[in-house]
């Protein structure tokens, strides 16, 4: 195979081709179904199914059918109840099927490619889970992928199958380690179409700022940073306050060459006076994911229950599933709900006491949607004594600092806060962040916090900034105006577009089932110096269709919808031509 080989999702035209090898191959030559005289498969799915197509120049050679959990129906169901098979009912689970290469072609690596490009447009819409009937005579190829029989075996026709399942984040590990060289070859290989990038990066985490890579992260052109616009991720788009330009400008060459205080202990000093909190509930942390790695790292085990919001930061899912291995729930939060986090299903939830940690980022990332503190502190207060409580309130500010259960944290052995000054305070490149615990928890982990964790400009940074609430405060306010413009200009742009604000400085846009994909919507934007980012990987519920825009000053903000209404219009005739994706689709 050389460079010709394409991997592409299907277009009409290969439709009618699929439903002649699918009569090909199941009805003429396996027995599957009866032959019939148009010479086509179909079925119900057939409308709505995502079929996945491997080519060699104007020669089809195979193809893989997809079916995403929305459509709320799988093939199986014709052979298995969910009582039957329970796993059908999960919210992330999508059902491959229907793997097919012309026979000239089934000795190449057709099957493989395809069976590989599953897994990464799966994993590209958040997807947790497949299950897949395999052919009992081929069932070696599907062991040797990763997947797994469940125990049922369906008859159809002349045919025995094998119910086979797997994780997307055991089946991308086993890929990326055991099919490596196998990868790397096809990536040389194949003219990747799909609007997924063609590998997940080594440590299976994406993090939004895509944006830096486009200006440079060897600092070799950061001129570029003066036409890329970030707004994929949340950093805030006013300046820090001018005591921090200050504090920052006022002795340069000492501030770096410097150790900072080993503790942080002016900072905390400084927290502890703001939030009318004891000092000795606090504990310092180079941003909030250091705090994050260092106290789930040292509550959880691989044996640990933690029950993670759905859609919610995708850190938290990376720490506590990739990185120490915790078995792993999610609270599905919906759409048609407004995204609302229902305090009775949360409470229902938990009351059984199986949850270690309970994971809750209040206002939410990515939703945009704020759970009222009373309505926190009435689960808390009923829930089992042995489940700890992590709020995470990063975008909090936009919303009100009453609003915080740092006090309950001081108080309940239970409960913890983490706070960063990344976002709210325009600090994000400082790296400073805190958390507020009972006071025996906060003792045990700055005993395992680091010497100096916190720079000495972050610190000289972050002091200067809480010393200025009043500046903050109208940098939120004006946040919201900012918001709502960008939100009523992009909804302008078509009406089959729902724009949806979020409380801090963000909003989603998600695109029509019959438009370009978020992905491909991204990759347009990108093309003009406009970083956006999408959703898809991060919960199925978002079906590949959403784009989150952090908000930028009024001049920012109307480029970001000069941009996004050129990538519309440049996808309207039906797709564009994909550049190949890397490894750089977000989920964190």
């Amino acid at each position: 195979m050389g460079r010709d080989l394409q991997l592409r999702s299907a277009t009409r035209e290969d439709l009618e081709w699929i439903h002649e090898l699918r009569h090909r191959v199941y009805a003429r030559e396996l027995g599957q179904h009866a032959p019939n005289s148009i010479g086509r498969l179909r079925d119900g799915l057939d409308g709505d199914n995502v079929y996945l197509v491997a080519a060699r120049g104007t020669d089809r050679i195979g193809f893989i059918s997809l079916t995403p959990p929305w459509l709320k129906r799988y093939a199986l169901e014709k052979y298995l109840s969910h009582e039957e098979l329970p796993l059908l009912a999960d919210d992330d689970l999508f059902e491959v099927r229907l793997l097919t290469v012309e026979p000239r072609w089934r000795a190449s690596a057709a099957a493989p490619l395809l069976m590989y490009a599953a897994l990464r447009w799966i994993a590209s819409r958040g997807g947790r889970r497949v299950v897949a009937m395999g052919r009992t005579e081929l069932l070696d190829m599907y062991l040797a992928a990763g997947l797994r029989p469940v125990g049922h075996t369906v008859r159809s026709g002349a045919l025995t199958f094998e119910v086979l399942t797997g994780s997307v984040t055991e089946l991308t590990r086993l890929t990326t380690h055991r099919h490596s060289t196998t990868v790397e070859r096809l990536r040389t290989q194949v003219d990747w179409r799909l609007d997924a990038p063609f590998a997940a990066r080594p440590d299976g985490c994406e993090h939004g700022g895509a944006s830096f890579t486009a200006i440079g992260t060897d600092f070799s052109s950061l001129h570029r940073r003066h036409r890329v616009l970030a707004a994929d991720v949340l950093d805030a788009w006013f300046p820090p306050a001018p005591g921090v330009r200050a504090a920052l400008a006022d002795d340069p060459e000492w501030a770096a060459r410097t150790s900072p205080p080993t503790g942080a202990e002016g900072l905390l000093a400084e927290i502890a006076r703001v939030r009318a909190l004891p000092v000795g509930t606090l504990v310092p942390g180079a941003g909030s994911s250091d705090l994050i790695f260092r106290a789930f790292g040292q509550w959880l085990t691989p044996q640990s229950r933690v029950l993670l919001l759905d859609p919610g930061y995708g850190e938290y899912a990376h720490v506590t599933e990739r990185v120490i291995g915790c078995r792993v729930d999610r609270l599905r939060l919906r759409r048609e709900d407004g995204w609302r986090m229902d305090p009775e299903q949360l409470s229902a939830a938990v009351e059984d006491g199986r949850y270690d940690l309970v994971v809750v980022v209040n206002p939410n990332n990515p939703t945009g949607r704020h759970a009222p503190a009373d309505e926190l502190r009435s689960v808390i207060a009923t829930a089992p004594t042995r489940t700890r409580w992590w709020i995470d309130e990063a975008y909090l500010g936009y919303v009100d600092m009453g609003e915080s259960l740092a006090d309950l944290a001081a108080t309940d052995p239970r409960v913890v806060v983490c706070s960063s000054l990344s976002k709210m305070y325009a600090l994000s490149g400082m790296r400073a962040a805190y958390l507020v615990a009972e006071a025996a928890t906060a003792t045990e982990l700055r005993r395992r916090t680091p010497p100096w964790s916190v720079s000495l400009p972050a610190q000289l940074a972050a002091v200067a900034a809480l010393r200025d609430p009043a500046y903050y405060k109208g940098c939120w306010l004006r946040t919201h105006a900012l918001r709502r413009q960008l939100a009523t200009d992009l909804a302008g742009l078509d009406e089959a577009v729902t724009v949806e604000e979020a409380v801090a400085n963000w909003l989603t846009v998600t695109l029509p089932a019959d438009g370009p994909s978020a992905a491909q919507l991204v990759q347009e934007c990108r093309r003009r110096d406009v970083h956006l980012r999408d959703l898809s990987p991060m919960s199925s519920e978002y079906q590949g269709r959403t784009v989150r825009i952090a908000v930028r000053d009024t001049a920012e903000n109307e480029r970001i919808v000069a941009a996004f209404r050129a990538a519309l219009d440049s996808l309207r005739p039906g797709p564009a031509p994909l550049v190949p994706m890397s490894g750089d689709v977000s989920v964190c």
